[in-house]
């Protein structure tokens, strides 16, 4: 019973602990920046928004939360030890590779990158420092990376489950620009969440207390205190050729393998020294692998937030809208309204305004089946019934494709470029 209280305490104080840390609140602060930047992106291309950045970041944090209960449990089974300079040369290698693409920020970027150096140094183990280089090449030699690279494993598990389970509640609807020039519909995917996590510190004082089980890896020490730290863990992609909920299995089925294997590698490297290599290079080089075949795969599939010969494609629909309670789906597409035929958003108002307070709509779902919805239309209610659209392919504003950059989120800057084109020549083999 002594045992179990000394272990609350320790649970206690660390988390306590982790309040006074700014690194969580960091990996907060950017989190909501870069929600609230979406907002302003869905705002400016569709003069709307889904979900307010509040909501969004909530959920990010509770979702964090949740993933660092799981993966401290596991990872305190396993014994595996962390000190406060290995954390601190990792966040301060994460926001260092932040500067250069957001999406490095993940804490996998900065366990690999240490990994390759300490490999490095180890070719060069004659080469001593001195002054304040000799302290950050000592505490990089010391780095315990097959242990580090178990946990961005375990992360990276739990992270593609909740994936899995989220669906499509980050995806925000944008404009790209398609092949042609043209304006394509399209979503943007983002899987970043702020862990906080109760690892191991050996100790030497009386303050801290014995293992009660018998670790699987390590566990050397007489004595252990509980260091709560935060990693940031996650994943972003757009699709133009995909359902957002397709999209999103998708990628959890791709994480799910990369953290299996990346789990076995890393392992087996905690055993034999040298596998450790081929571990960090996967765990590098497998998370850019997968970034590569989504883009390849966006590139040679054509897109299908486009509207089609009749009918209007729908690329969104708000929450709680009308289209929402008529059970009309992304990706679907309004085929008439009021027993009209409607092809542009100027047909679709108004045929909506033939019967201002009641409508009957015909909509083709993605299989080509027509279902027919009706409803009653009460005043202020969204003039398209909350039903996104995808863009006028020849004018309107697109975002560039490549993810943001750290002071693009920081200075809340909005990327878009206007594509403004007149119509094409109907004799003209575009056309």
């Amino acid at each position: 019973m002594n045992e179990v209280i000394t272990w609350l305490w320790l649970v206690v104080d660390a988390l306590i602990a982790l309040l006074t840390q700014p690194f969580y609140y960091i990996a907060i602060v950017l989190l909501a920046l870069s929600y609230r930047r979406q907002g302003m992106l869905e705002r400016r291309l569709l003069h709307t928004r889904l979900n307010g950045w509040p909501l969004l970041t909530l959920r990010a944090i509770f979702t964090g939360i949740l993933i660092g209960l799981i993966v401290s449990v596991v990872y305190l089974f396993l014994g595996i030890e962390m000190t406060a300079q290995a954390v601190l040369v990792i966040w301060v290698t994460s926001i260092i590779l932040m500067l250069l693409r957001i999406r490095y920020l993940n804490a996998v970027y900065a366990v690999g990158l240490l990994g390759s150096i300490q490999w490095v140094l180890k070719l060069f183990g004659s080469w001593e420092p001195q002054g304040f280089l000799e302290a950050v090449v000592s505490t990089i030699r010391d780095l315990p990376i097959p242990q580090l690279l178990v946990l961005a494993a375990v992360l990276h598990l739990t992270q593609a489950l909740f994936v899995r389970l989220q669906q499509r509640q980050n995806a925000s609807p944008v404009y790209f620009k398609g092949k042609r020039g043209k304006l394509v519909g399209g979503y943007q995917l983002q899987y970043y969440v702020p862990v906080p996590l109760m690892l191991l510190m050996p100790t030497n004082s009386g303050s801290g207390a014995d293992l009660a089980w018998s670790p699987l890896i390590s566990g050397g020490a007489d004595m252990y205190m509980l260091f709560a730290v935060p990693f940031i863990v996650g994943f972003s992609e757009m699709t133009k050729s995909m359902l957002p909920e397709d999209k999103s299995a998708l990628t959890a089925k791709r994480l799910l393998l990369y953290g299996v294997i990346l789990l076995a590698l890393s392992l087996l490297s905690v055993w034999w020294n040298p596998l450790s290599l081929v571990a960090v290079l996967f765990a590098l080089l497998g998370l850019e692998a997968i970034c590569w075949i989504s883009s390849s795969e966006e590139e040679n599939r054509s897109p299908i937030y486009v509207h089609p010969k009749q009918g209007l494609q729908v690329l969104a629909v708000l929450p709680g809208s009308p289209a929402e309670e008529l059970g009309i789906q992304t990706g679907e597409v309004i085929f008439r309204v009021n027993g009209q035929h409607v092809n542009s958003q100027a047909e679709l108002h108004s045929a909506l305004r033939m019967n201002p307070a009641f409508c009957k709509l015909e909509v083709r779902n993605i299989e080509g089946e027509s279902k027919f919805l009706q409803r009653a239309i009460y005043e202020g209610e969204h003039h398209q019934l909350g039903a996104l659209l995808a863009p006028d392919p020849d004018t309107g504003f697109a975002i560039d494709e490549r993810p943001a950059s750290f002071f693009q989120i920081v200075g809340m800057k909005v990327d878009t470029h206007r594509t403004d084109k007149p119509a094409p020549d109907p004799f003209s083999h575009e056309a």
